[in-house]
């Protein structure tokens, strides 16, 4: 069984996130490389595809790749700028998710905060006034805090959750 991990990386978080994806896959039958125009569907038979979020879904790319996969075993991971929304996070799942076609088997999603451009944090800057004032400073207090993201923890979680995977594929292969 050759497993295939994809990612899309805009500054560097999902590109983390996949490496250690990668290094905590059994065995060697296995491949990583960034999204770059894939248009060969049949490199594997388990996908680990990655994102970085972009209004709570993934890039036109990915979502493409995704819906040209057919007879695959499908995990997502990504990393999006909010932290610790967990229900921000399962909205953000249920968006992508849609794009995998019925015939693929969906293994799961693994999400975790990331750091952000300074572009952002300087946009919440400019558009603070008098009424907004305390959301502006809880999304900057936001942002200052995904600076710290993807950590050692979310590192280890996304490894938890390759290893969740594989024993959950090695059970159902010893049923059939």
């Amino acid at each position: 069984m050759k497993t295939q991990v994809l990612y899309k990386s805009r500054t560097g978080n999902t590109e983390k996130l996949a490496k250690a994806i990668f290094a905590a896959i059994p065995g060697q039958n296995k491949d990583i490389a960034s999204f770059e125009g894939q248009t060969n569907y049949d490199m594997g038979d388990v996908y680990f595809i990655g994102f970085w979020t972009d209004r709570d879904s993934a890039s036109i790319e990915v979502l493409d790749y995704l819906g040209s996969l057919q007879g695959k075993k499908i995990a997502l991971f990504g990393t999006c700028g909010t932290g610790n929304m967990p229900w921000y996070y399962k909205k953000i799942e249920e968006n992508i998710r849609v794009f995998i076609e019925d015939d693929n088997e969906y293994l799961g999603c693994f999400l975790c905060q990331g750091k952000m451009p300074i572009q952002v944090r300087e946009k919440y800057m400019r558009m603070k006034n008098k009424e907004n004032e305390k959301q502006m400073y809880a999304m900057i207090h936001n942002y200052d805090h995904a600076l710290l993201h993807p950590n050692t923890e979310d590192l280890e979680n996304a490894r938890k959750f390759v290893h969740k995977i594989y024993e959950r594929i090695e059970r159902e292969g010893t049923k059939q």
